[in-house]
């Protein structure tokens, strides 16, 4: 299976006729504008792309971490490891980012063997690499190094039918700001109960 490539940006902005219109100019410059534009059929943008589909999330990420930014990345995966994820199997729970060499790779992701894969499977906790533009991946780099901060996969999920993976840089909680968010997030949900107990009656 091919290395799937991080979905890169559009950004061609549409010409479309601004000089009067109608015409040969206007309709090839609606034309130009549409391809450049990487719109799609009919004039249907990014609203009728289908949605992400979650695979899994790191749900102790955002407790154990503060996150500073996020980067959407692609992954390396074999064709077992891929029906795997089809069927909703893996886990984030212990998994980790690091960047060695150069290059980015998620570790302690926990994909189950396929079933139906038999002697082709793949080892569940394989390293694997993660797919991302070099100027990202040196400011991930100068980020985890020179602050001290901790790559963080939070969700794997499938787009465009590809597999994507949401890296936060994260600064780990001390047990004081555990402790504060906590009481935060009861206090929230105390709050979100009376006010829905307000309204029923």
């Amino acid at each position: 299976m091919s290395a799937p490539k991080p979905t890169q940006p559009s950004g061609g902005k549409s010409k479309a006729a601004s000089k009067g219109g109608a015409g040969k100019g206007g309709a090839k410059g609606g034309a130009k504008g549409g391809a450049a534009g990487g719109g799609g059929k009919g004039g249907q943008g990014r609203d009728d792309a289908p949605p992400e589909r979650v695979i899994a999330e790191n749900r102790k990420a955002r407790h154990e971490y503060e996150i500073l930014d996020t980067l959407e990345c692609g992954i390396v995966l074999v064709g077992s490891e891929v029906k795997s994820l089809r069927v909703g199997r893996m886990s984030l729970d212990e998994a980790y980012g690091r960047i060695e060499g150069g290059e980015a790779w998620l570790l302690g992701c926990d994909i189950p063997e396929y079933e139906k894969a038999n002697q082709l499977n793949h080892r569940p906790k394989r390293p694997r690499k993660l797919l991302l533009h070099r100027r990202e991946m040196r400011k991930f780099a100068s980020q985890a190094l020179e602050k001290g901060l901790t790559l963080v996969p939070l969700k794997m999920y499938f787009k465009d039918g590809r597999v994507k993976v949401l890296v936060g840089v994260g600064r780990g909680r001390q047990l004081h700001d555990k402790r504060q968010k906590l009481k935060a997030q009861s206090a929230r949900r105390d709050i979100e109960a009376g006010i829905k107990a307000r309204r029923g009656g």
